[in-house]
């Protein structure tokens, strides 16, 4: 990971990623307890690892609640298919994830970080395509991070094989994958509107857990919970959002660039078909 790509990065986010920004948060609460008028949105459906995540939710609200680990390929491939067998969808927002900081493979040999991230949000996108091309208006967002900009497309490591392993930078190469798949997304599905982006520097459980010295040192500086999903509840609901040409990345409420000025971070267009290559084979391997 190039020295100069992080110092730049780390000056940016204290500048944009923490809380000074102008963004309106009067929706916000519904990123981690929806209130009761989200409800009036439409029906909201919600992939939770386990029970343990129900306590987010307020009761009395239309949301349901589906048990799905995002690191299993063949449980991704399963709630996909059933679910477009059952429900109409409109609004795909692509928002688990992990950043497991060992080395850890899934019952089904793919390194964690890889099989959650990039593989897991792959299945799911693609396999609900074609339901979201029955709706008018569907929407993809997917919820990346500004870590991806230290990040240049690595397809010769998905799973982090060669040499010592580093949980943060895997899950910003991850993060720079979800990117390159939505840039991809938006220019094979031109029906759907697709956007990713990135919430800022927000104080979650997931940051305290994984980056427990950035959250240290940064605790007074972090965004709330509400404040980083402000952007990804504009882009799944707002008018002015369809507006912006598919496939951008956005912080804020506005398109951002993908690469920070003279990093040398863009990979080629033969290396991003390598990556979707991978992943539709990986996809198939593990398909119903």
């Amino acid at each position: 990971m190039s020295f100069y790509r992080n110092a730049v990065w780390f000056v940016k986010g204290v500048q944009e990623y923490t809380k000074d920004s102008n963004v309106l948060i009067f929706l916000l609460s519904c990123a981690t307890r929806p209130p009761t008028s989200f409800s009036t949105l439409g029906v909201v459906h919600t992939i939770v690892r386990n029970l343990h995540f129900l306590s987010n939710f307020s009761h009395g609200i239309n949301v349901h609640i589906h048990i799905v680990d995002m690191s299993s390929a063949r449980q991704v491939w399963a709630f996909a298919q059933s679910f477009s067998e059952n429900n109409q969808l409109h609004v795909l927002i692509n928002n688990a994830g992990c950043m497991v900081n060992q080395r850890e493979l899934t019952e089904e040999g793919l390194e964690k970080n890889f099989a959650t991230n990039t593989l897991g949000t792959y299945i799911l996108t693609t396999a609900l395509i074609p339901a979201l091309k029955k709706v008018e208006d569907p929407r993809v967002i997917t919820v990346s991070s500004g870590g991806m900009l230290t990040q240049k497309l690595n397809v010769s490591d998905l799973q982090f094989e060669k040499g010592s392993f580093d949980g943060t930078m895997a899950y910003a190469q991850n993060k720079r994958q979800q990117v390159i798949l939505t840039e991809r997304w938006a220019s094979q599905h031109k029906e759907i509107h697709f956007s990713s982006m990135h919430p800022g520097w927000a104080d979650t459980p997931a940051v305290q857990s994984s980056m427990p010295s950035f959250h240290a040192k940064m605790q007074s500086k972090l965004r709330t919970e509400a404040m980083g999903a402000d952007t990804v509840v504009w882009l799944a609901v707002s008018a002015a959002a369809i507006k912006q040409p598919s496939g951008l990345f956005f912080q804020d409420r506005k398109p951002v660039a993908t690469h920070l000025p003279l990093a040398y971070s863009r990979g080629s267009p033969q290396d991003e078909e390598q990556l979707l290559t991978a992943l539709e084979e990986f996809a198939q391997k593990f398909k119903p």
